[in-house]
């Protein structure tokens, strides 16, 4: 499970349409080819043609059909079907910074870089530390979502990522689940400022984040006990593994991230068919938070090669 570490994710059925005139058709072929495509109305039930973009029987509008929809996240046209663009450029920063720091931490003389780095590269690099957050350094809640304290901890943390991370984008869309993981980031470290004085680093607050937006999804939906209940399950395995000794896990930011990340899932709901109002506030709100975190690196970076001390 992942942690943050501190220092010191009705089948349509042979029922008759309610609309009496609606008929049924299946496609026709010749010589084994499809000489007509259509489709089944998501409203109605009656099979229309593939062109239709409003139904000709209940006359309300329908979608583009799945595989004209098909996501444009899946990495080599789905040849690696788990993986999405958005999670894995997130996976690939994080390596790169772990690279970055690690080789800042032998230069440094901390024999041990390429396990484990050294709390003052870690410090230097944008972890969170409340002395400095309060200095006015905010930046920090954002830059510390991307740094990690070990080989074992980018590790673990990737690998939960790389599985829940590319269902919730799936789910939620690139934009909500940007959204949802900047939000859960920000929200997690605001939470362990206020608990905790020391260092703190993990993308674990946004994975917690995206697991609260999973139990939001099973809240909101209908049908959602089961999807609810697994991710309410491991919400509770990686807060209980934060209990135990030795590993100077930071409880507070799983759970500020766990509690923003249910919040602005429960508030973003799924993503709507068209460009509607909505979906373009919620790619805008996306845009910003692309934004922000660029701005905090360049505060990172500026602080990094001219303010330290």
């Amino acid at each position: 499970m992942a942690f943050n570490r501190h220092y010191q994710l009705s089948t349509a059925t042979g029922t008759p349409s309610p609309y009496g005139s609606a008929p049924f058709f299946f496609p026709l072929y010749n010589e084994g080819r499809p000489v007509d495509t259509r489709r089944m109305c998501p409203h109605c039930r009656a099979f229309i043609k593939s062109s239709d973009r409003v139904c000709p029987y209940c006359e309300t509008e329908v979608g583009p059909r799945a595989i004209d929809r098909r996501p444009s996240g899946e990495l080599l046209g789905g040849l690696i079907p788990q993986a999405r663009f958005t999670t894995t450029l997130i996976l690939l920063i994080n390596f790169g910074l772990y690279a970055a720091t690690a080789l800042a931490s032998l230069r440094a003389g901390f024999d041990g870089a390429l396990l484990d780095i050294d709390g003052r590269t870690l410090f230097d690099f944008g972890a969170k530390y409340r002395p400095a957050v309060q200095l006015g350094q905010w930046w920090r809640l954002i830059t510390a979502g991307f740094l990690h304290g070990g080989l074992l901890h980018l590790f673990m943390n990737s690998w939960v990522l790389f599985d829940l991370g590319a269902q919730v984008e799936e789910i939620y869309g690139a934009s909500r689940f940007l959204v949802i993981y900047f939000l859960a980031t920000v929200g997690g470290f605001f939470a362990s400022t206020w608990w905790f004085a020391g260092l703190s680093v993990g993308a674990s607050a946004g994975i917690f984040g995206l697991i609260g937006a999973m139990i939001a999804l099973g809240v909101r939906h209908p049908l959602g006990a089961g999807i609810r209940a697994l991710y309410i399950r491991w919400a509770i395995y990686g807060l209980l593994l934060g209990l135990l000794p030795g590993l100077r896990v930071d409880n507070a930011a799983h759970i500020g991230g766990l509690a923003t990340g249910f919040a602005v899932g429960y508030l973003a709901g799924l993503p709507e068919t068209g460009r509607t109002w909505r979906e373009r506030l919620w790619r805008t709100s996306a845009y910003l938070c692309v934004l922000l975190t660029g701005v905090a690196f360049l505060n990172m970076y500026l602080w990094f090669t001219t303010g330290r001390g």
